[in-house]
């Protein structure tokens, strides 16, 4: 096995942080998005954080060089058939997301490896319509928002996922200085099932929005319980619409056990469209 190449489906906050991570361990990376302006603006973003890296002394303007040049923007039509590797991120919709990869299966040469970055759906059941050998080689890589900085990555093997498969990226991340958590195909996988906990408590605690509460639930958890951000800060981060959806889908696929149910805090943030950060307001004001 090799990973000289790679496509990215998805050019959202996650697609664009590991299409910029892969492209800075010398990858080669197409990034695409069923909307052509989204994935052209997700490389103008990577290259001004690259700019920005390389003012603070973290890259050499030789290396920005490279990087860049190993990255670029991707049509469905400019998809290279013998790409290494496609990772999938798009949205948390086990449908929207098996279509993606039936159409790749017509695009892609029987030995491309799928992946999705799945926060919360079972890898079978995300491959279990492609053919044989495709399901052979197809498995989770789950990583951590912002990609380019946190270190871990969730490998998962599902049911048909060949295990020197699995084993080829244990080895490929660690090599990469990534911590690798190989992971068994339940809903959740290990850190978004123990996160649901650590939003869920947090939410029933506050009830209602309530800034003075959920500061105070953000503060405790930071100094008593050592987490670098509270809950709140942290869903503002990730996005409330994102980690509603892996909610509403760990829950589900748990038969509606009541620890894992959404709050209501949470659907009514979502539809006023207050979403975090990226709209510039949600559990706190980002104006």
């Amino acid at each position: 096995m090799k990973l000289d190449s790679i496509l990215v489906i998805g050019a959202g906050t996650m697609g664009r942080g590991i299409a910029q991570w892969f492209a800075q361990q010398g990858v080669s990376v197409q990034l695409l998005d069923n909307n052509d302006d989204i994935a052209k603006e997700a490389i103008q973003s990577v290259q001004a954080s690259w700019k920005k890296l390389e003012a603070k002394g973290k890259f050499q303007a030789s290396e920005i060089q490279s990087f860049k040049e190993k990255l670029s923007a991707s049509t469905w039509e400019e998809i290279r058939p013998d790409t290494d590797l496609v990772i999938e991120a798009i949205i948390e919709d086990a449908k929207i997301k098996t279509s993606v990869f039936t159409k790749l299966d017509s695009i892609c040469n029987e030995d491309t490896i799928f992946a999705s970055n799945t926060s919360s759906i079972p890898i079978s059941s995300l491959a279990k319509e492609l053919p044989e050998k495709r399901r052979e080689n197809f498995l989770g890589l789950h990583f951590f928002n912002p990609a380019p900085i946190m270190k871990l990555v969730e490998v998962i093997k599902g049911h048909w996922s060949k295990s020197e498969m699995i084993t080829f990226f244990e080895e490929w991340f660690t090599e990469k200085k990534k911590e690798v958590a190989i992971c068994s195909d339940s809903p959740g996988f290990i850190v978004n099932r123990v996160a649901r906990n650590f939003y869920g408590e947090s939410l029933r605690i506050v009830s209602n929005y309530d800034v003075a509460k959920m500061q105070e639930v953000d503060k405790v958890l930071k100094k008593c319980g050592g987490f670098r951000m509270g809950p709140f800060e942290l869903m503002d981060l990730i996005g409330i619409d994102i980690n509603y959806s892996v909610t509403e889908s760990v829950w589900k696929s748990f038969y509606h056990e009541p620890r894992f149910a959404p709050h209501q805090l949470q659907k009514k943030m979502v539809d006023s469209g207050r979403l975090g950060k990226k709209t510039k307001g949600g559990f706190y004001d980002y104006e």
